[in-house]
């Protein structure tokens, strides 16, 4: 059977998802340890133009670096499994690699939401040094990964998480207070809450209807999903400021890592670095050269505060900080902030 052939829908209208991963794992390719090729998830589609490439040179370096014992098939735009399915996918065995957002996954997993925590570091380069694989970020999240049998191979730290909106902007956190803004995962959600708003949960390719139709009023977005579901169409405010960021990780299962042959793991671990050096360089040239002049060229205005009115928004946000070290523990918040801060 072709899993190109087990859409979202009949995923989860199956018999419950244990089922239905089941079955969708006995119609994947074959994965054990002596060969077959391995699949690779991911709910991105090919016009995310500053994160896909990351993904193709995962699987390339991969590919060339197992010397021929790894071969990967790639089912993207929620092929194979939908932005909420990947995870319980990857740990059910329909995919054995995943590229997923840490803002879909970080509520399971807290210890990713350093990397989500708004105004952590204004600092982009931290931002980007502090996951580099083998580092102590890096390593602090597979420590804590390896705990519930996932393990991260790399990821592309994105630039930061603007507030977009339609009718006005936002100069201060008063200005948020009652506005329907989108997120894609808990930390967004806390965030807009913290500031006054509404936090409106939905997939990204709904967004552009939604703001269309006045479901939802704005945003809170990095600037590679503004452009790739061109949203600079309809949005006109854009505030900059760290009101969050995320990575997109590679994944996979612990135990399956551990049963592959050395040269996969090494050329597992070799695609990580690819995808975290070239993939995150790739990214942030794309968004400086193409999508930052695309949306001025579509007339966004955007908003910059500084001194108290930023000062502002960071003593707003302050109780999200709060709560994410509680659900964490204080001890690992400290060394995860550390790690960045420091970076």
């Amino acid at each position: 059977m072709n899993t190109r052939a087990i859409g979202r829908r009949n995923f989860l209208s199956a018999a419950g998802l244990g089922l239905a991963a089941a079955g969708a794992a006995a119609c994947a390719p074959a994965n054990a340890k002596g060969g077959g090729k391995r699949t690779v998830a991911t709910y991105l589609p090919s016009s995310y133009g500053d994160l896909y490439p990351g993904i193709e040179m995962f699987n390339k370096a991969a590919a060339e670096r197992s010397g021929g014992r790894l071969a990967l098939d790639l089912y993207d735009s929620g092929s194979l499994l939908g932005a909420e399915q990947l995870l319980p996918g990857l740990l059910s065995g329909v995919a054995d690699v995943i590229f997923q957002t840490s803002s879909y996954v970080s509520s399971t997993y807290p210890v990713l939401g350093a990397m989500e925590l708004p105004f952590v570091t204004e600092d982009y380069g931290k931002l980007r040094r502090a996951i580099e694989p083998g580092q102590p970020q890096f390593d602090l999240v597979n420590e804590n990964l390896a705990r519930k049998g996932v393990r991260i191979l790399g990821g592309m730290p994105t630039t930061f998480e603007y507030l977009w909106t339609v009718d006005k902007p936002i100069r201060r956190p008063e200005d948020v207070r009652g506005l329907r803004l989108r997120v894609a995962g808990e930390i967004e959600g806390e965030t807009v809450k913290a500031l006054g708003g509404a936090p409106v949960t939905m997939g990204s390719a709904e967004v552009y209807q939604a703001l269309e139709k006045n479901t939802i009023d704005g945003l809170v977005s990095y600037i590679g999903t503004v452009v790739s579901r061109d949203l600079q169409k309809i949005v006109k405010y854009g505030t900059a400021g760290h009101f969050g960021a995320y990575t997109v990780d590679a994944y996979c299962r612990s135990d399956w890592y551990e049963q592959q042959h050395p040269a996969v793991r090494r050329a597992l671990d070799a695609a990580g670095k690819t995808l975290y050096h070239e993939g995150t360089a790739h990214m942030v040239k794309v968004h400086t050269e193409e999508y930052l002049p695309k949306v001025k060229a579509a007339g966004v205005e955007l908003v910059e505060p500084e001194g108290a009115g930023m000062e502002a928004f960071r003593k707003a946000i302050a109780p999200v900080h709060a709560d994410w070290k509680r659900r964490l523990g204080a001890r690992t918040a400290a060394q995860a902030l550390e790690s960045i801060r420091n970076a």
